[in-house]
């Protein structure tokens, strides 16, 4: 569950840090009892980076279908890119 804190206590750094990378999710930081900041661990900014372009890519390839673009055979693709790249 994230938490929450005032954001008087961004001045303990050492613990805001550790609690950002003990728990993997973002600390929201309020100011005057309203939404101000969110801080979080590189590691973390990182996945949520990836997350949003994978879901970027998911909805162009479900409006490219919707569209009538061509279907490719999955296996076909990867065996072309197995003979192209070689397996590892």
């Amino acid at each position: 569950m994230p938490q929450i804190k005032p954001i008087k206590e961004l001045r303990n750094t050492k613990e805001i840090s550790e609690i950002c990378h003990n728990t993997d999710e973002p600390i929201f930081i309020t100011k005057n009892g309203y939404g101000d900041l969110v801080v979080m661990s590189v590691e973390t900014y990182d996945r949520s980076i990836a997350k949003l372009d994978l879901y970027q890519k998911l909805a162009e390839a479900e409006n490219e279908i919707k569209n009538g673009a061509e279907l490719l055979d999955g296996e076909q693709v990867f065996s072309e890119l197995r003979e192209k790249y070689g397996e590892e």
